[in-house]
């Protein structure tokens, strides 16, 4: 067995990790990056998350009329590896070009809390650093329902954009983020797709009236969305699944039972830590209930020496809150040690449907708990006179919905459902750091024809 000593070891090469590792490479410190497989180096956002889910996005609003679907998809597919692959490149080479830094492809468990064994096959590292950053991320998480994890026709979402097939009936579980994103992107290819959700509604963390925009949309695109629905068993059949359900009467009582089939069922109902083979508490390495492993505001686990990063910490998973862990941990670990995770404000995230939804802050329902009195202004896209642009790109579905203190007159929150909001919900956030008021973006001076324009007439639309 061969022997490293490193003075920075991360495991999983992640934005948040690759980040650190390139830093303290190009200081000069000895650093060893281990990726279970060649086939992730960057990350998950670049191969399995955002990139090629976005690619695959792009594609479809892009598809020519007289283009058969299934033919693009495969194209749409075969491009976005090819993406990713070169992004894949690019990022192992930033490090591989370090001299003080050593990539190794392998499976790392811990030995103790200084130590972490790396197996490739039949060969074996023994790592030891004086500082170990754990960046592993997350895992698509499949229920424990009866028939569905022995289903042929059972994909996660990585499974799922790595197939050039594309499905002609598609049933998803799961009504979260993940699974409207991907209901709207095989739709928009011509596949027949059916959501089925346990809860109420679709999106629970969004408002409902935003919500009913949400569904609204993707009925007019021909998805088919069930809310109060249980699935009882998915059964294999020689024309692919069939998947059982129960559903809900709108007064809670028992309802109707059915069947759906489909040629593929997605798994989207969140995911998981990604922590099984570290062997953790061979290094004394506390986790949370939900499997994460357990961080201080400067992410530091209960031994100082350890860092986790990432989805695996239990944060958002995001790339952007992964990038900004490393920024916390390079402090520590160069600096003075005061940045924290409590020093995040007005955080934004985006689904990438069709428009897209961006939102960032509190909502309308947050806010009224909080017995704060506020302002909601709000208005569909459709109806907006100074915003062209929607028009001009032929998508005026959507709404944009601001709540304000009514006392100070602050941006507390928004939900952009429109063309171009993955954008627009940056301006919104930097003005809640920035304490800008409603007032000011309102009545501020936007280029034309575009789509932060629109700021101009919403914000002085007050609904109540």
């Amino acid at each position: 067995m061969d022997t490293m000593h490193a003075d920075l070891l991360v495991i999983g090469f992640g934005k948040g990790g690759k980040t650190l590792a390139a830093k303290m490479g190009r200081l000069g410190r000895r650093v060893v990056m281990v990726e279970q497989s060649d086939q992730m180096y960057g990350g998950t956002c670049i191969n399995i998350g955002c990139v090629p889910t976005k690619s695959l996005i792009h594609h479809a609003q892009t598809r020519p009329a007289g283009a058969d679907p299934r033919e693009w998809y495969a194209g749409s597919v075969a491009a976005t590896a090819s993406l990713t692959g070169a992004m894949r490149g690019k990022n192992f080479g930033m490090l591989d070009e370090l001299d003080s830094v050593t990539v190794v492809t392998g499976t790392a468990a811990f030995l103790d809390e200084k130590t972490v064994e790396v197996t490739a096959g039949s060969d074996r590292l023994e790592i030891t650093a004086e500082t170990i950053v754990i960046n592993t991320g997350a895992q698509n998480a499949v229920p424990d329902i009866p028939g569905l994890r022995a289903s042929k026709h059972l994909v996660t979402a990585t499974e799922l954009i790595g197939s050039p097939d594309l499905p002609r009936r598609l049933v998803v579980l799961g009504g979260g983020y993940q699974g409207i994103e991907f209901a709207a992107m095989l739709s928009t290819y011509g596949t027949e797709v059916t959501v089925l959700e346990a809860g109420v509604r679709i999106l629970p963390r969004e408002d409902e009236d935003v919500v009913g925009v949400v569904e609204q949309i993707l009925t007019d695109d021909g998805v088919t969305v069930r809310t109060g629905v249980r699935v009882t068993r998915v059964e294999d059949t020689a024309d692919g699944a069939l998947v059982h359900y129960e559903a809900n009467g709108a007064d809670g009582t028992a309802g109707t039972s059915g069947t759906l089939e489909a040629d593929v069922v997605l798994s989207a109902v969140g995911r998981t830590p990604r922590t099984a083979e570290l062997r953790l508490d061979a290094a004394g390495i506390r986790t949370t209930v939900r499997g994460a492993v357990e961080v201080d505001e400067h992410l530091r686990t209960n031994r100082p020496h350890i860092f986790a990063v990432g989805d695996v910490n239990g944060g958002p998973q995001f790339t952007y809150i992964s990038l900004d862990d490393s920024r916390i941990v390079a402090d520590q670990l160069l600096g003075e040690g005061k940045r924290a995770t409590s020093d995040r404000v007005a955080v934004p995230y985006t689904l990438f449907m069709g428009p897209p939804l961006a939102r960032v802050g509190v909502t309308e329902t947050e806010a009224l708990a909080t017995g704060r009195p506020v302002r909601i202004v709000s208005k569909a896209v459709a109806a907006m006179a100074a915003m062209p642009r929607a028009g001009i790109v032929g998508e005026t579905r959507g709404v944009m919905k601001f709540v304000i203190a009514a006392d100070t007159d602050e941006v507390l929150g928004a939900a952009i459902l429109s063309v171009d909001s993955q954008e627009l919900i940056n301006t919104v956030a930097l003005a809640m750091r920035s304490g800008v008021t409603a007032s000011t973006l309102r009545d501020a001076i936007y280029t034309h024809p575009s789509s932060t324009e629109a700021f101009n007439e919403v914000l002085a639309t007050v609904v109540r």
